[in-house]
This record gives C-alpha cells, structure tokens and sequence, in this order.
C-alpha cells in the first residue's frame, strides 16, 4: 500500500474567459502522506478552492497529474468519492431535516446499508457531541454544531481521506477550536489523512504542512517551522502613539527588513534585534513618538504568510497576471 495519499504534479487548471484564458492552478506539484494533515493557506483567489475540486476529480485539469490513494482524478473519479469524505465550502446541510435525518440521508447518498447505519450514525454523534440533538432541525443548530453535523456526515461511509474547504470561515473562535480537536481525533485514532484550506493562521499552525498558494502557484511547502524559518531576520514587537508617523519613521530606518501592522502594534523586522531596538525607541523619542517597551516575539504563521506574500508579489514582472492578481 502506497504511503502517499495525495499527489498533484505539474497540475494546471485554466479557465476560458471573454478576456482570455485565467490560470487559476498554475504547475501545482504536492503530495500529501497518509495519516498527515495538510493546510493549503493562500489569499482569496488564490487557487486553494480550484485545487481541491481538481484533485477530487470534480473539475477537469488541463494539464499536469492528480491521484488520491493511487485513483487518478479524472479516470477513477467513483473509487476516489468512496475512500474520501468532502466538505465543500459552501456545503449546506438540508435545514428542514433533523440532525439524525442528515446523517441517514448522506448514508443513503454514500450507499451505507441500514444495518451498518445504526453503529455508524450513534459513534459519529457521539464523536460530534451531537448525541443530544438527534432530533434537532439543522437551521436550528449554531454556526458550530453545523459544522460538526457537517463532519459526521462526511465521514459516514468511514473515508480514509477527508478534504475540507474552509470548513470553519465564520465561525467562532471556540467552536473553531472544537472542530479541530476533532480533526485532531480523526488523524490520531483512524490515521485519516486530512487536506484542509484554512484562511486562519492558528489552524495552519495546527498542520504536520502547509502549503502557501498565491496566484495559482505553490510558493511554499513544509512544516510550519521551517515556513515561519523562511523569513529573514528577527521580529520586534511594540505599540507607537501617534500609530502612523511613527509606521513611517521605522519604516525607513536603517536595519528595518519589514513592517507589519498588528491591530494597534507594529511588527518590525530587523537584522539584529538588540541594535535595532535602541536605535528605534531613540528615533522615536526624538520625534515625541510614545510606545511602550520594544520587545522581541516569535515569528507566527501570520507574520510568515504576509511577509512571503509580500515577496512574491514585488518579484512578479510588472503587467503579469501574478502582479495584476496581487493589487487585485
């Protein structure tokens, strides 16, 4: 048995338009292990939807490869839907049926017998802390519970893959973090292999990899770690009044690699962070530019994907496609 679950090579999706053709996948080349979680971060528009619909089989691909557990996208697309449990972005449970009929209507979907419904359907409740609601309309149910109701139907006829789309976008913090001690349970009890695309930086954190696609290209590709590694420098933290003129001052500040806005705090990148902070607080005491203590913090998957995003956009040619994309 192949150790890979999901491989994407060279894969290209383009799409026909009035205007021309768009490249929404552009020579994408992936793969994912069994029993791994993969977080495929990116900007809107970036591809990550297009990506997961192409490796499903759901979208053909113009050009390049996709497999899931050794099925081609396109030539096995019904072995592929059998192994593998989906949750679309816009999935959207029926609201006029109960918690309990969601789950027998998506078994019936996913041809599981009745007799094998019954243990199913009451370990996957449980497994949601849905075993209280059987009952329960689904436009009834919170932002939370429905994506778990979500969860369990997609896992149903017991997936060894599960691809997830965004599957917490709106959702509150909590239930966030519920939901992703169940992906948690899923990879550390079933050794399911998870594919998710998450816009929220703490959930790539969570990942054994990521994958950061911006403008249909994959621009990086590791573990968390070794991402947050690829920015230079060390990162400095602090809170200026007034906020902007003193944005300006460090900004244009010799040792200053990047800045990036935190709310009301600044982010600053420096060559060396002991100098750097003495000669910033100095710089902004002369101009009567108050902050508070200027203190080094670690790198976080958010200050990463801004930073390589920031990268590849300067390097894209002038009237490109990746250029137009990234003042879209």
């Amino acid at each position: 048995m192949t150790e890979t679950a999901i491989i994407a090579k060279d894969l290209i999706k383009e799409f026909k338009t009035r205007k021309g053709k768009i490249t929404a996948v552009d020579h994408l080349t992936l793969q994912v292990q069994r029993g791994e979680t993969y977080g495929l971060i990116g900007p809107d528009g970036a591809g990550k939807t297009t990506t997961v619909r192409v490796i499903l089989g759901l979208l053909r691909r113009t050009q390049g490869e996709s497999s899931i557990l050794g099925f081609d996208s396109m030539r096995s697309p019904y072995p592929i839907r059998e192994r593998v449990g989906y949750i679309a972005q816009q999935f959207a449970l029926p609201a006029d049926l109960t918690v309990m009929e969601n789950m027998q209507f998506f078994a019936s979907v996913q041809q599981v017998s009745p007799e094998q419904q019954k243990n199913r359907i009451t370990e996957l409740l449980a497994f949601a802390g849905l075993s209280e609601y059987p009952s329960r309309l689904a436009g009834k149910l919170s932002g939370g519970m429905k994506k778990k109701l979500a969860l369990a139907c997609s896992l149903i006829h017991e997936p060894q893959v599960v691809m997830l789309d965004e599957p917490t976008l709106g959702v509150d913090p909590v239930s966030r973090r519920d939901f992703w001690n169940l992906l948690g349970n899923l990879r550390t009890e079933k050794g399911m292999t998870i594919f998710v695309c998450t816009p929220y930086m703490d959930e790539a954190e969570r990942c054994n990899r990521v994958g950061l696609l911006y403008a249909g290209k994959l621009i990086a590709d590791d573990t968390p770690e070794m991402v947050k590694k690829r920015v230079p420098g060390a990162l400095l933290e602090f809170t200026p009044l007034p906020f902007v003129p003193a944005q300006r001052l460090v900004e244009g500040m010799k040792g200053v690699l990047e800045v990036q806005t935190y709310g009301a705090r600044l982010h600053v990148f420096v060559d060396d962070a002991h100098r750097r902070k003495n000669e910033i607080s100095t710089a902004l005491s002369a101009q009567g530019i108050a902050h508070d203590e200027i203190h080094p913090v670690e790198v976080r998957m958010e200050e990463a994907f801004i930073s390589l995003i920031r990268r590849e956009a300067a390097q894209a040619p002038s009237g490109s496609d990746l250029a137009r994309r990234s003042t879209a």
